[in-house]
């Protein structure tokens, strides 16, 4: 059986996310491949190739309800996404400097005891891509409910619970107050439980 001839294409061109998820699961190993074939000595020293594949999948999926496949094959438009994740990462890595990674912090000092589990789903979801993504599919459905965030809520939970950053520092880097900071925090994790529903079931 060919790619697409999978019995998942159909569903995915229905705009079944659940069906995407499962063919990205499927073709985990071609995706990554086509991956690290892409990148470059330089930044394949700041990022790995799981991590671009977990955003791929999460874009992807964010992105479904709205795409146009039209003729294109699913694994080819999967590709396109994956090059501009790359493309993005350069970015991104070429023009920031490293980050201490000697300032962590316990990731639940600023997370209340029922948001702790969607915490640590967050961290395993953005630090270690390839067991969460060989796991099960909730890390990518995670993900594509962060697309949904604005970028400055991304950024500040990125900063808090991946880089372990204090609130304070993060207001700096932000532009605003320590306590503004922390309010957004709570109401950016409160957000992400409501799109996945974890809250009021």
């Amino acid at each position: 059986m060919s790619a697409e001839e999978d019995p998942l294409i159909d569903r995915i061109r229905a705009r079944d996310d659940r069906a995407l998820a499962e063919y990205l699961t499927a073709r985990r190993p071609q995706l990554l491949a086509f991956i690290e074939r892409r990148l470059g000595a330089m930044l394949r020293r700041k990022v790995e190739p799981e991590d671009l594949l977990q955003e791929t999948s999460a874009e992807a999926i964010r992105s479904l309800p709205t795409i146009e496949l039209g003729d294109r094959e699913v694994f080819s438009w999967l590709c396109q996404v994956a090059e501009r994740r790359i493309i993005d990462a350069h970015r991104k890595f070429v023009a920031s400097q490293k980050r201490d990674a000697g300032r962590e912090i316990p990731i639940h000092a600023s997370a209340d005891s029922s948001q702790r589990g969607l915490v640590d789903l967050l961290v395993a979801s953005m630090t270690t891509a390839s067991q969460a993504f060989s796991r099960d599919q909730k890390q990518i459905r995670l993900l594509s409910a962060m697309e949904q965030l604005p970028p400055e809520q991304r950024e500040a939970l990125r900063l808090r619970y991946v880089d372990g950053l204090p609130s304070k520092e993060i207001a700096e880097r932000l532009g605003k107050s320590d306590g503004a900071v922390r309010v957004m925090l709570t109401r950016s994790l409160a957000r992400l439980q409501e799109i996945l529903g974890l809250r009021d079931a």
